[in-house]
């Protein structure tokens, strides 16, 4: 296996590398360099590692604060009358099976207007 081919699969197998292409903060030559010279050395790739776990306690209480539960309500009794009137409007089109069983029609008898 060549150099570059042994560099797509390491890069294939860090995709928080690609967000560092995708964001423009650094290029694919820039990585192919680091990968060239130090190999995937854990030490040399570490500055780049983005690891979710890192969120702050602080910010999501924050963000916890900023939510106005009447308006969440507010949209999901929205929601739930929407629903409604959809479910209305597919269950009239719907026939009654006690219409449907009464069973044979009596005949009718014929009326002649004109004489035929």
């Amino acid at each position: 296996m060549s150099k570059k081919e042994e560099f797509k699969e390491f890069i294939r197998n860090k995709p928080e590398l690609v967000e560092y292409i995708k964001n423009k903060e650094m290029t694919m030559q820039q990585f192919y360099e680091i990968y060239d010279v130090y190999g995937e050395s854990e030490e040399a790739w570490k500055p780049y590692e983005r690891s979710g776990a890192s969120i702050n306690p602080a910010k999501i209480t924050e963000i916890m604060k900023n939510i106005n539960l009447d308006e969440i309500q507010k949209h999901i009794n929205t929601a739930q009358k929407a629903l409604g009137v959809v479910e209305d409007l597919t269950t009239k089109g719907t026939t009654n099976p006690v219409n449907v069983t009464k069973g044979p029609l009596a005949s009718r008898p014929l009326n002649k207007f004109f004489e035929d």
